[in-house]
């Protein structure tokens, strides 16, 4: 999808809150002028992650995964942090 837009584009992650267990995740295409002097960047095989010093209290150790299968595919997030997650997997509640 980045190489798709032809811009050096980086995937901001984050949490808001929301979703059926009080925080959702978000993900969005940044451009990376537009990163604030906080934010944590994470370099993976060329692919360039930011992340607000907010959202990282929540996701820190969080594992990021993909799939493409037909039944159960798209992004899955496993997070250390969560104490508990809805049935879809796209919320979480964590304790700080």
């Amino acid at each position: 999808m980045r190489n798709d837009r032809n811009e050096d584009l980086c995937l901001r992650i984050g949490v808001k809150q929301g979703g059926c267990s009080g925080m959702s995740y978000t993900m969005e295409f940044e451009k990376r002028e537009n990163a604030r002097p906080d934010d944590s960047f994470i370099e993976y095989n060329g692919f360039v992650i930011v992340c607000d010093p907010k959202s990282l209290l929540f996701i820190f150790g969080m594992q990021l995964d993909y799939s493409d299968a037909l039944i159960g595919g798209g992004f899955s997030f496993k997070n250390p942090n969560a104490t508990q997650t809805c049935g879809c997997g796209k919320s979480f509640t964590a304790e700080m």
